[in-house]
């Protein structure tokens, strides 16, 4: 009688489903800034770098956002950090928001 192969069964090693990142992730809140008639570019860019400790290259990036767009969308946080921002944005005179992503 002869043998027969028995096929070779393989975990599937190194195999990634792909996943979108985004449903992988927690939810989270956008802080949002809106334009405003009262604020000077200039201070928007500066509570920029003082809120968030960015440069100002990106801070003018998103200061422009809301000048030329009429909001910007700052960052993405957890509630309680987003929440955070936006206080922190408001005790600057800010018309700051947030929404769930």
């Amino acid at each position: 009688m002869a043998a027969t192969a028995t096929p070779e069964v393989r975990p599937d090693i190194g195999q990634d489903e792909k996943t979108d990142s985004r449903t992988d992730r927690e939810p989270g809140y956008l802080v949002i800034c809106w334009n405003d008639p009262v604020n000077l570019m200039d201070y928007v860019t500066h509570v920029f770098q003082i809120v968030f400790g960015w440069q100002q290259q990106k801070a003018e990036v998103h200061m422009l956002q809301v000048h030329n767009q009429g909001k910007s969308v700052l960052i993405r946080e957890s509630m309680e950090k987003a929440e955070f921002y936006v206080h922190s944005l408001q005790q600057y005179s800010l018309h700051a928001t947030m929404e769930r992503d």
